[in-house]
């Protein structure tokens, strides 16, 4: 099993802990509180999430040696902020190419998509292109340098 695919097991398991959603935000939102935040110079335009109803902004870093991407992030809403510390959680030091390749259906698992609205499903799922076009740019770089 991939260590993407773990990261989503222990998420899925850890969500069926709680009874409600209510829990479940409050876990969300303290997950959001542990985010390792990106610098306010990286809160701009560049790195904002487009879609997104809260502002988001995401920025990634390539470790060479580990052939690893390292995500930071930080929003204005609480709730936006734990949705992107999960995303965070599961593709930070993965690699590029693994990124890419994942699929998200721990999402669904763990019915995160359907309690949100609609303007917050559509960040979620901007959020997922947004990283996973971090990890295609770094991986076409890496490929033109060989």
């Amino acid at each position: 099993m991939s260590d993407i695919k773990e990261r989503q097991e222990e998420i899925i398991d850890e969500f069926s802990m709680f009874e409600d959603w209510m829990q479940r935000y409050e876990y969300m939102i303290d997950l959001g509180k542990s985010l390792p935040l990106i610098d306010d110079e990286y809160k701009t335009d560049d790195y904002i999430i487009k879609g997104c109803q809260s502002r988001v902004w995401v920025k990634a870093d390539y470790e060479n040696q580990n052939d690893q991407l390292v995500f930071k992030a930080d929003s204005d809403a609480i709730i936006t902020k734990g949705i992107v510390a999960i995303l965070i959680r599961v593709f930070s030091g993965q690699k590029p190419e693994d990124i890419a390749q994942a699929d998200t259906k721990f999402i669904d698992e763990i019915g995160l998509k359907e309690h949100l609205s609609p303007t917050r499903a559509n960040g979620l799922v901007s959020m997922i292109k947004q990283m996973k076009a971090y990890a295609l740019a770094y991986m076409s770089k890496k490929s033109s340098q060989n």
